[in-house]
């Protein structure tokens, strides 16, 4: 009788420990997975807005500028690392990005300040020195872009903004494009889109 119970409470303790077993590896599992899921979820992801694109209307050398705000909406750091027009690549050594911009500053429109001399460049307030800065309203600093030559491409965290002005390569567009669209491409890695944009004439 002593031996028969005695087996019977094993079988109980063994079907026990099973069910207890089961539920922890099944807990793992789901928790092992919900960890691949959530980090599977992170995203990188960039949004392009207000871009521009300024030609000399009567230069022959096709001086031209562009500009966009560029913001990181996803969950990663990103690198913006190609601003391509017409199929060319703007090398980062003409690119003139601010990465301190406010969200007031970043909302409003990006303007062309004005032509300085044969060279292309656009006029400078020297109240920036020795980066470049490019005045967005004529009011105050705080309404200016301050910018230095970029070496390299442009990192934003997770809801970071960047405006970049960038100078096109002299002879990308003419005086005759004013009026025109051109694709523009602005891409982090593989995130970004193509678009189409009218070019502006600026004497």
């Amino acid at each position: 009788m002593i031996s028969c119970k005695s087996r019977a409470l094993s079988t109980v303790l063994t079907t026990v420990i099973i069910l207890v077993a089961s539920v922890v590896l099944a807990s793992g599992v789901v928790l092992y997975g919900a960890s691949l899921f959530q980090g599977g979820t992170q995203t990188e992801a960039i949004s392009v807005s207000d871009v521009k694109i300024w030609v000399h209307a009567t230069d022959a050398n096709g001086l031209a500028w562009g500009a966009a705000g560029v913001r990181n909406t996803g969950d990663k750091v990103v690198s913006v690392d190609k601003i391509q027009i017409r199929g060319i690549d703007i090398p980062f050594g003409q690119w003139y990005p601010d990465v301190t911009v406010t969200p007031t500053l970043f909302q409003q429109a990006l303007n062309h300040t004005g032509w300085s001399g044969v060279t292309g460049s656009l006029t400078n307030n020297v109240a920036c020195n020795p980066v470049t800065i490019l005045e967005l309203s004529g009011g105050s600093a705080t309404d200016d872009i301050c910018a230095d030559v970029a070496t390299g491409p442009v990192s934003l965290t997770p809801g970071q903004s960047a405006i970049i002005y960038f100078k096109l390569t002299n002879g990308t567009l003419s005086p005759l494009d004013s009026g025109n669209n051109a694709g523009v491409s602005i891409f982090a890695g593989k995130t970004g889109s193509p678009r189409s944009v009218t070019i502006q004439g600026q004497s």
